[in-house]
């Protein structure tokens, strides 16, 4: 069988001692975020996604040496519901293809070893999500300890509650700044067409005369129910720099677990954040000198947890913390993690950046958490360059 295009040709020696090949961002498109996709299934969701991402690089399906997405099946209620997804990238002629049953932004992590080990020069990754097609609360308390909490069913917003109200008996938090992280995630959602409709930029003490939905959280410190898909594409070395004038190179990943018990956690804080920067080359304050940090915070307070993690100030600092809305204003499921590193991206390929940070989460109160690094150079993370001869271009998490 005739490899894929994509493919590294039989034979060909690794480029640049393997492990340290660069990988690049080259091309990123999402569906219009919306609260109900009720015209379109899964595989028309992704097709016009698909379609406009390799468009955008000059390039077709045969062309992706892997193909990898992200998406869970107990959202649509159906075994098996990405293989049927595949329709929309095309069956023919076959492909390398995997999934993972985790946000997209954990596909793109599989893709990216793919290319770093010289397996392939290109790789196409995907996510699609329908978070309104499905009992959200009863669905993520599936994902919890088996034994002491999934037999209480708690839904996602009463954990993030609980997540909350420690902080603020901590004295980490205030009613006021949970306000003002939506303000600022409003604001920013207004200048972006894929969110989903954003509400008026309230005052903060508007906000602050809001109902709780769980004490202490109130509507604006919550994320909406989303249908969205979302697809990036992936090239190494010459191949990256052909397919785009200015690639987003990804100079560091990383991503890292805590504990299955939310009892054992300390939830006002996230190491595992901490240590997936240190990982991707973001240690020692370099995550605080980037241009713009995309961070997956589906709730208020959670933003705040990651900006202190990473240590960067979320007040109007050095760094643009979610300049595209954030998770407030658009968080499918599957999907919001590939769309936090593809904006990011975005803003380096289109000039507006030089480096970037991108968190995906998984799990609930973030407990799992992926960091990506990105410039416009394939050099130290942070600080965009030309690589020393024999420097690691990336750190991945042992």
């Amino acid at each position: 069988m005739t490899a894929p295009a994509g493919a590294a040709p039989a034979g060909a020696a690794p480029a640049r001692g393997s492990t340290d090949r660069p990988v690049a961002i080259v091309s990123f498109a999402q569906a219009d975020n919306v609260r109900r996709e009720e015209n379109h299934n899964e595989v028309e969701m992704l097709l016009p996604v698909v379609t406009e991402v390799l468009q955008r690089v000059g390039c077709t399906k045969s062309d992706m040496g892997f193909v990898c997405s992200g998406s869970a099946d107990y959202l649509v209620g159906g075994p098996f519901s990405f293989v049927g997804a595949l329709d929309a990238v095309g069956a023919w002629p076959p492909m390398r293809e995997s999934h993972v049953e985790m946000d997209g932004a954990f596909a793109l992590f599989e893709a990216w070893t793919m290319l770093k080990s010289g397996d392939c020069d290109t790789a196409l990754v995907y996510s699609f999500g329908r978070s309104s097609q499905c009992q959200l609360d009863r669905v993520l308390a599936l994902q919890l300890d088996p034994y002491y909490m999934a037999p209480l069913w708690p839904d996602p917003i009463a954990l993030a509650a609980l997540q909350a109200r420690e902080m603020l008996d901590s004295g980490k938090l205030t009613d006021e700044d949970l306000a003002q992280v939506a303000a600022r995630s409003r604001a920013a959602a207004a200048g972006n067409p894929k969110v989903q409709a954003a509400p008026a930029a309230n005052s903060t003490e508007e906000m602050l005369e809001e109902d709780f939905i769980v004490s202490p959280l109130r509507r604006h410190a919550v994320p909406p129910v989303t249908d969205g898909a979302a697809a990036v594409v992936l090239a190494a070395g010459d191949r990256a720099r052909e397919l785009c004038s200015r690639p987003a190179w990804i100079t560091g990943l990383d991503h890292r677990i805590e504990t299955h018990s939310l009892g054992a956690r300390d939830l006002t804080e996230s190491p595992t954040t901490r240590l997936a920067a240190d990982g991707a080359g973001l240690g020692g304050g370099r995550a605080a000198q980037v241009d713009v940090a995309e961070l997956h915070a589906p709730f208020a307070h959670q933003e705040l947890i990651l900006c202190a993690a990473l240590g960067i100030d979320p007040n109007g600092g050095r760094v643009s913390v979610n300049p595209s809305g954030g998770a407030l204003a658009a968080n499918a499921l599957m999907v919001a993690g590939l769309i936090r590193i593809g904006e990011a991206a975005q803003r380096i390929m289109d000039g507006s950046a030089r480096t970037a940070l991108a968190h995906a989460t998984s799990g609930p109160c973030l407990q799992q958490n992926l960091i990506c690094a990105l410039a416009d150079e394939p050099g130290t993370p942070g600080a965009p360059g030309p690589v020393a001869q024999g420097e690691s271009v990336a750190r991945s998490g042992s």
